[in-house]
């Protein structure tokens, strides 16, 4: 579509503006603090506006909707990283965790309220990958595990349907027409493709039988077309992403950048291995997308942002290493 095609252009043009970028402004406290305030803006505007398919994870004006919560996983994973930098030497301690999430568990509830349960679980991940790389205690990161669940489970408990998407990924077949339909199909679709697949653009899964073919199950329609070899190549490109991301982060010039690195390859990473996880039917449905894959201009040009900045640390790689339980907090800004 025209549209994803202009979202492409612009995060292609945003990372060959971010690499070259000598003293980075996603550095810079006041950008990164500004950036936190207006996603957390964006994300109370969101539960103003219309409900759209009965929700409120879009904001739409002039005929463009944008998808704050895409926003606020970048904003917190800037925000995470230069807290971590001030308060380096202290991370071990309890009492300097609560402002950070204090502010992670605001965000997760304004997105919760949408609701988007997919993107508030992949948030919640993200940010304690990040606590831990960057040298939390365990027991923290457990009593922050435990408070989690608790929200989940409330607000899961509050709606009937969400119940049923849970008990349908557990029995899909008791319910095929209903709950239980969109991961019955996802799964002949992948199925269909056989080894080598029914060649491109012959899927007849997503001819309005898999439902959101284009968005949240498109790869099911991958393994359907380009067959078993395809999709485990598809797979294989983010374990190399993955790796890289890591490799960019050891060897990024300073903490923060470190820590950014890490937080923006697992953001990528572990959202394509939710969205696969739920097309093979290991999960229930979320609404998650696979970046730079599925349609969705919000997700794609914050994805292109993402590696931009990833670009932009690799750019300015320093001789940093991983030390046992964390990042080496002692190298500074350069």
């Amino acid at each position: 579509e025209k549209n994803q095609s202009i979202a492409a252009g612009i995060g292609i043009v945003l990372i060959f503006l971010m690499m070259p970028i000598r003293k980075p402004f996603f550095q810079n406290f006041y950008f990164v603090h500004g950036l936190l305030i207006f996603s957390f803006a964006l994300l109370v505007l969101c539960l103003l506006m219309p409900a759209l398919a009965n929700t409120n994870r879009w904001i739409q004006l002039f005929g463009l909707r944008f998808q704050p919560s895409e926003l606020a996983k970048i904003s917190l994973i800037l925000f995470f990283a230069s807290y971590f930098n001030r308060k380096k030497e202290k991370l071990d301690e309890f009492q300097t965790l609560i402002f950070p999430l204090t502010v992670l568990f605001l965000f997760i509830l304004l997105i919760i309220k949408e609701p988007d349960y997919g993107t508030a679980l992949l948030i919640f991940i993200i940010c304690s990958i990040m606590l831990f790389i960057g040298g939390v205690k365990f027991k923290h990161l457990c009593y922050l595990g435990i408070l989690f669940l608790g929200l989940f489970a409330f607000y899961l408990f509050q709606a009937s349907y969400r119940l049923d998407r849970v008990f349908a990924f557990l029995s899909p077949t008791k319910d095929p027409q209903g709950a239980g339909f969109q991961s019955i199909q996802s799964k002949l679709a992948v199925g269909s493709g056989g080894f080598f697949g029914v060649s491109i653009g012959e899927s007849t899964q997503k001819l309005f039988f898999l439902p959101c073919a284009h968005t949240d199950y498109i790869y099911a329609i991958l393994g359907e077309e380009i067959g078993f070899i395809g999709a485990i190549f598809t797979l294989l490109l983010f374990f190399v992403f993955f790796w890289r991301g890591l490799v960019i982060s050891q060897r990024a010039p300073n903490f923060f950048s470190q820590i950014v690195a890490a937080g923006l390859t697992m953001a990528i990473f572990s959202q394509a291995l939710l969205n696969i996880s739920i097309v093979l039917g290991l999960g229930p449905p979320t609404g998650i997308p696979l970046p730079l894959i599925s349609f969705g201009r919000s997700s794609l040009i914050c994805t292109l942002f993402s590696i931009g900045i990833l670009l932009n640390i690799s750019q300015r790689r320093g001789t940093s290493r991983i030390r046992k339980g964390g990042f080496d907090k002692s190298n500074p800004y350069r």
